[in-house]
């Protein structure tokens, strides 16, 4: 028996243009989709650095206190270094300065009266504001 051939012929499969793709108009509003979506998340990013970073300062300067009111409770002094609260076990190390990433940045007030020595109080040796205004070293 032979096989025959319908009178459309052989079957064929479409063929792929060689056009196929992009077109430059449409890559151009791909991209500027992207760009507008990138400037208004670029913005609130660099504030959530920001705010975390303060938000760390803020915990950091308040754990530092506790511990020199600790140690002054304990020993009846305040402590003359930093490096005192570590040895005597109130913080494991110095944290550094979030913002400045230093440890030896940190502002030491003496105690108030003049006599007695030691530190009574930390602030941040950074330079600037907050964002909410505040100067770090107010903080």
């Amino acid at each position: 028996m032979v096989k025959t051939r319908s009178a459309a012929g052989p079957r064929r499969r479409p063929t792929r243009s060689v056009h196929e793709g992009f077109t430059l108009i449409e890559l151009l509003v791909v991209l500027a989709i992207i760009a507008s979506l990138v400037t208004l998340a670029l913005p609130r990013y660099f504030h959530s650095i920001e705010r975390s970073k303060e938000a760390v300062l803020r915990q950091d300067l308040a754990v530092m206190r506790d511990a020199i009111d600790k140690y002054f409770a304990d020993k009846g002094s305040y402590p003359d270094l930093l490096d005192d609260l570590v040895q005597a076990h109130y913080l494991r190390k110095v944290p550094p300065d979030p913002v400045t990433d230093s440890t030896s940045s940190w502002v030491l007030d003496p105690v108030p009266d003049g006599i007695t020595p030691g530190i009574y109080d930390i602030h941040s040796g950074a330079e600037g504001t907050t964002l909410d205004g505040t100067e770090y070293r107010l903080l």
